[in-house]
């Protein structure tokens, strides 16, 4: 059974930085990709990040890109997704999440399971 548990979201000023982690048990992901998705009021769920577990290849959302870092520590089981310079459009509800395949897909029909997700929330 695959956990996935979030952790970081929070209250900050347009323009901070915020790092979210997220703890990953239940099973070895090294064939694994790990991603990171959004989603605001009203909105669809919204690609951010994701990284190829084993050999930590990235792929961000162009609309992140340069703002938002992807990354992951094998050892400890946790992805991370800084991101800086945040904006009150970023404010969100942010979900870790794994697919099966190792694709680094958009669509969160690729991916397999999913946190509870941690609240973002971006004042101006």
């Amino acid at each position: 059974q695959v956990q996935l548990v979030e952790s970081g979201g929070g209250l900050v000023q347009a323009g901070g930085s915020l790092r979210l982690s997220c703890a990953a048990s239940g099973r070895t992901f090294s064939n694994y990709a790990m991603g990171w998705f959004r989603q605001a009021p009203g909105k669809e769920r919204e690609f951010v990040a994701a990284i190829k577990w084993s050999a930590g290849y990235t792929y961000h959302a162009d609309s992140q890109k340069g703002r938002f870092t992807i990354s992951r520590d094998n050892a400890k089981n946790m992805v991370y997704l800084q991101m800086n310079s945040l904006k009150p459009e970023d404010t969100a509800v942010y979900y870790c999440t794994v697919a099966r395949s190792g694709r680094l897909g958009r669509s969160s029909y690729e991916y397999d399971y999913w946190g509870q997700g941690t609240q973002v929330t971006v004042s101006s």
